[in-house]
């Protein structure tokens, strides 16, 4: 019989050289993406306190304020320094950069984290990027999530899941696999949740702590949202689209908009969805989502985003209006090409 815990041979090479680095020095930063996600956040406070079993001093400094919806996963044993920005990466011995692979999607902590000289490290299950923040990086895009990679830490160092890790690392799974729905939602995941609700995790606290507690206001803006919904059978396409403001008018943060791109794509038919959010003073972010053989981190890289092949994102200059012109345009050109046989060679 498969053991599906045990830790892949490449994996247990990395985190051994992980430890390494983080035993340089005494105190270590977690940082993560900009509007974290549940991923991002899971992972980070998850390694704070796996990191405090090693007797290193750890905390939180990310480029975006900790998301409401997963501060249950925070505690006396996360500091989050994120208000401090460049000044707390300044003072910590090692750098931990999680859940991405381009040091660009730091935000306003990307231009200190490449002049810090001290350690850096990166663990990620993203496809790799043009700018990595660092060298050392322990990174597979075979893992549901990058909590899983932090379990596999764990596991290898000898380290114990405590109740609050086991929920930090489950929240990340969670999220990142769509509640265990999407394609990235492998076996190995699945055994590692149950070793984490066997740790103590309640998987209807969960559900009720991230899916059962919206506001309101979320629903009133995926009203308006779904009223733009547009749909090309010809091609498999379906997109809608939020105005500026929006968000705001109901009384929402980022965080609160999060799933709203699987709406379009659970259409029948559809094999690449999109979302658009114009974030004004000219910028549009732009959610890709896909099923079946479409690659949309392939398709984002055209417009200097990226994520997952099933799941990805770019922030691009110009109108909503503009941008939705011309992504539409260049996603039927990709998917048409898509349905073309290769030459082989």
């Amino acid at each position: 019989m498969i053991d599906l815990l045990a830790v892949p041979e490449h994996r247990r090479k990395a985190i051994e050289r992980l430890a390494r680095e983080f035993s340089a020095g005494r105190s270590v930063a977690i940082s993560t993406h900009i509007n974290a996600d549940g991923d991002g956040c899971g992972s980070e406070a998850a390694l704070c306190r796996l990191l405090g079993q090693m007797g290193l001093s750890a905390s939180v400094v990310n480029p975006t304020p900790w998301p409401e919806t997963y501060r249950f996963l925070l505690g006396d044993d996360v500091r989050d320094e994120s208000e401090q920005g460049p000044r707390a990466l300044e003072k910590a011995d090692v750098l931990a950069v999680l859940d991405i692979s381009d040091v660009k999607r730091l935000g306003s902590l990307a231009e200190t984290v490449r002049k810090l000289t001290i350690p850096k490290v990166v663990i990620d299950h993203h496809l790799p990027g043009d700018d990595p923040p660092s060298t050392v990086i322990f990174d597979d895009t075979t893992a549901c999530a990058t909590g899983e990679l932090i379990y596999d830490l764990a596991s290898v160092l000898g380290l114990d899941i405590t109740p609050d890790i086991a929920r930090a690392l489950y929240v990340a799974m969670l999220t990142d696999t769509g509640g265990f729905r999407f394609s990235n939602t492998s076996a190995r995941c699945l055994s590692i949740a149950g070793q984490l609700i066997a740790c103590g995790v309640e998987p209807e606290e969960m559900y009720r702590r991230l899916y059962a507690s919206i506001p309101v206001g979320r629903l009133h803006l995926l009203r308006d949202a779904l009223a733009t919904l547009e749909v090309d059978p010809q091609y498999g396409l379906s997109w809608i689209s939020v105005a500026a403001g929006a968000a705001e008018e109901y009384g929402l943060k980022s965080e609160d908009l999060e799933g709203i791109a699987e709406h379009p794509r659970s259409v029948g038919g559809t094999r690449m969805a999109l979302f658009f959010r114009d974030l004004g003073h000219g910028k549009v972010k732009v959610s890709f989502r896909s099923t079946g053989a479409v690659d949309v981190n392939e398709f984002a890289r055209q417009f200097g985003g990226g994520g997952h092949a099933r799941a990805s994102g770019a922030l691009i200059p110009g109108t909503l209006d503009a941008v939705r012109h011309d992504v539409v345009a260049a996603a039927r050109v990709f998917l048409a090409e898509s349905d073309r046989p290769r030459a082989t060679p």
